[in-house]
């Protein structure tokens, strides 16, 4: 039963997606072609309500659900994983269509072919936890 607020969000998050559209391949493909600022606004929209969700959480001491504090640990100086990172999942994120949250919501949209998708996502997600500690970190 503790459970149910996370499904209440889960399922708010996926009305979302969906209704701003953030779940269509053809708006995913408008913004990779630089040819429609509807992405970027909603993506814009997520960094601002995060960056202030954070600057909350640290001015207000909050806590999560085991009511132990909140820590947010400085990242290190290697950029070049995350621009490395980030290419890899902007190609995944061109080729497919879809990024994690909206691969699921389509596949509630009845879009089966994510199916397909989601199992290449947990197979890398699989294959880097096998081969992480071998990885320059």
């Amino acid at each position: 039963m503790k459970a149910i607020k996370f499904i209440l969000a889960g399922i708010l998050f996926g009305i979302v997606m969906s209704k701003s559209e953030a779940i269509s391949w053809f708006r995913i493909q408008e913004m990779f072609r630089f040819q429609s600022f509807h992405m970027y606004g909603i993506i814009g929209t997520a960094v601002v309500l995060g960056a202030l969700s954070v600057m909350m959480i640290k001015r207000f001491k909050l806590k999560d659900t085991a009511k132990q504090p909140i820590v947010f640990k400085d990242k290190d100086k290697g950029y070049y994983r995350y621009i490395f990172g980030g290419i890899i999942f902007g190609l995944g994120w061109a080729l497919t269509g879809a990024c994690p949250g909206p691969m699921f919501v389509n596949i509630g949209y009845g879009y089966l072919s994510m199916l397909i998708v989601v199992a290449g996502a947990l197979l890398g997600t699989l294959i880097y936890g096998i081969i992480k500690d071998r990885l320059p970190h």
